[in-house]
């Protein structure tokens, strides 16, 4: 079975109460860990504004999945999202290395910034007399 890195963007209605996003959001990533899914990260954005209207709705939940899968969990997957209709959108594409390369770097620089900022909040304050 031929395994490829994924990438997963859900747009889930913002007018549930936090614990039905939250709910939603484990119900997918239990329907990617049971047929054969690894998961690299999950990415919560929150609520976001919405570019147009989707189902009268003006704001969204975003969620970013970040795995690695079999090439046919994808078709289960999205008939998953397409009959939730808690989820206005969707869209799965496939990374290629490129796109692993760009999110590797992505991810050594904010830990760099973090350190970073770490550091500032370690140092005494020196004070100019």
């Amino acid at each position: 079975m031929k395994y490829a890195q994924y990438e997963s963007v859900v747009i889930i209605n913002a007018a549930l109460e936090d614990e039905h996003v939250d709910s939603t959001v484990a119900r997918l990533r239990e329907v990617i860990t049971s047929h054969g899914g690894e998961i690299a990260a999950v990415d919560k954005w929150g609520r976001k504004r919405l570019a147009y209207p989707i189902k009268k709705a003006k704001s969204g939940y975003y969620v970013v999945y970040r795995f690695k899968a079999p090439t046919d969990l994808i078709a289960v997957l999205e008939r998953n999202y397409r009959l939730d209709e808690n989820i206005f959108r969707y869209l799965t594409i496939s990374l290629n290395k490129f796109a692993l390369e760009a999110i590797a770097k992505q991810k050594e620089s904010s830990k760099a910034v973090e350190s970073a900022a770490a550091e500032d909040q370690t140092k005494p304050n020196e004070s100019k007399e």
